[in-house]
């Protein structure tokens, strides 16, 4: 059984999860809720794509902030569960926030913020490879999902020898991390298929 402290942890890594970033950044400064607008996701994307770079980017930050703040308050202060189990909340607590009526986006930039505090060079190989996609496709879906196979390429081979990554535990999570991203792009597969998914600086009323 988990003790009451790795419980308090779980707690507080959904309730930060939960915060909605692009909720919060769009009501307040732009007087918009991205909720009706676009994919109606609270994710990073649809809020670049309806608030514009600068308020797109700032939800991105939040959102990998959150998680790499779990994973900071796990690793450093005493819990008998993973810190990776713990992180796992967060992401809950993103795409269902009890914050958002239970509506939130699909993971991605919490994902890279919990990879960041637990593996940082994997975090900057991953960056590279969704960059280095996004110039080429503009399809920010497809590089979301490319970046997260890479993940878990990453996390079995451990090109960096991080002795983070070794092991059932950090391996299966990950894994879990990018068959979750990739269920929650189905959607997007789908509008790929259909020619509809927008391309980077085009605005549609779908993500």
């Amino acid at each position: 059984m988990p003790s009451l402290n790795s419980l308090i942890f779980i707690l507080i890594a959904y309730l930060i999860g939960s915060f909605p970033s692009g909720l919060i950044i769009g009501k307040v400064f732009y007087k918009i809720d991205i909720r009706e607008h676009g994919s109606g996701n609270l994710g990073g994307s649809n809020a670049m794509r309806i608030l514009g770079k600068k308020g797109g980017l700032v939800v991105y930050l939040l959102d990998i902030f959150k998680g790499s703040l779990i994973v900071y308050l796990a690793m450093n202060f005493q819990s008998d569960i993973h810190p990776l189990i713990i992180a796992i909340f967060s992401l809950i607590g993103h795409i269902y926030p009890i914050f958002a009526s239970f509506k939130g986006g699909k993971a991605v930039a919490t994902s890279a913020g919990i990879v960041l505090a637990y593996a940082p060079l994997v975090f900057l190989l991953l960056a590279v490879v969704f960059f280095g996609s996004l110039a080429l496709i503009k399809i920010i879906s497809i590089c979301s999902t490319l970046a997260t196979l890479t993940l878990s390429i990453a996390v079995w081979w451990n090109p960096f020898d991080n002795p983070n990554l070794e092991g059932f535990v950090p391996r299966t999570i990950f894994t879990l991390f990018t068959i979750l991203i990739i269920l929650k792009h189905i959607p997007n597969f789908k509008r790929i298929l259909a020619g509809t998914e927008p391309k980077v600086g085009q605005k549609k009323s779908t993500e």
